[in-house]
């Protein structure tokens, strides 16, 4: 039995579809399954509910071999940290409980960096937390998501321009999260793995922000710029949007140790594992958003 958390989410819903026709049970939890598409629900089984809660998880892991665990964000949260580990602790002990043999956790790349790095931090402590059960478990490493770029669809369309808190000529790691999902499968359908390790998930590419618009500016055949903003000027656009102060703080730290290398290290030396680069991600996913 494979288990499938926020499966309606970027990440969970790619690796759910990949899994659909492997022949193994799965298993979702799902605070709204309505929100499955119904030809998913006729094939999977459902819990309901949310995976932060005990009982959910532990009805949810009983009899599985693999789960794939994902926290999903929470721009209220005042205390990010607490957020992840508090949603976290429950499945650990769920995990301990019901034998689970498998977990893959999506976090970052980044985790020898050594210093706090905004909503990246959180995420290594939930994977020192799932190696505390001594559970087999390994740690999908992501970089930037290109996705985050989905949310600038509309400052593309009309200014020709895109925004970040990154520095403009240094190189910014990034991945698809189709990649992610295919990695996530390919692992919860593997049985034998184990121990505790890291797979990074980076595209072949990777360009500094100024270099992604020349790409933009190509696949969309017509220009687009980079302009980076100012961490205060990020801060304050994030509260803008209804983010608590701990969220948009975390915002801007998060693209500091990006700014400051975060990503370089084991960029270089761990092996990576995401075929789509930020030009067919383009073509793919981008240009068809902004015409739709």
């Amino acid at each position: 039995m494979i288990v499938i958390t926020a499966p309606t989410g970027q990440i969970g819903h790619q690796t759910l579809a990949r899994l659909l026709d492997s022949g193994r049970p799965i298993r979702v939890i799902a605070r709204d399954p309505a929100r499955l598409a119904p030809q998913v629900r006729a094939r999977v089984e459902i819990v309901q509910g949310s995976h932060g809660d005990g009982d959910v998880v532990t009805e949810a892991f009983a009899g599985a071999d693999s789960v794939l665990w994902l926290v999903p964000p929470n721009p209220q949260a005042d205390d990010i940290e607490d957020y992840y580990l508090d949603l976290t602790r429950p499945a650990c002990d769920a995990i301990k409980s019901q034998g689970v043999e498998r977990v893959i956790g999506v976090s970052s790349l980044g985790r020898a960096y050594g210093k706090p790095a905004g909503l990246l931090s959180p995420a290594f402590a939930v994977d020192e937390l799932f190696e505390s059960t001594g559970v087999n478990y390994r740690s999908l490493a992501m970089p930037f998501f290109m996705e985050n770029l989905l949310g600038q669809v509309e400052a593309i369309k009309s200014q020709g321009t895109f925004f970040l808190a990154n520095s403009a000529d240094r190189p910014l790691a990034t991945v698809a999260t189709r990649d992610i999902a295919a990695v996530a499968a390919g692992l919860l359908l593997d049985d034998s793995w184990s121990g505790h390790g890291s797979v990074p998930v980076i595209s072949p590419d990777t360009l500094s922000p100024n270099g992604m618009a020349e790409v933009l500016s190509e696949v969309l055949e017509r220009p687009v710029r980079f302009q980076q903003i100012s961490s205060e000027a990020y801060r304050t656009t994030m509260l803008r949007y209804g983010m608590s102060d701990a969220f948009a703080q975390g915002l801007v730290d998060m693209a500091a140790a990006q700014n400051d290398g975060i990503y370089d290290a084991e960029q270089r030396t761990l092996r990576t594992a995401g075929p789509t680069s930020f030009r067919r991600w383009c073509e793919d996913v981008l240009r068809p958003a902004l015409t739709a």
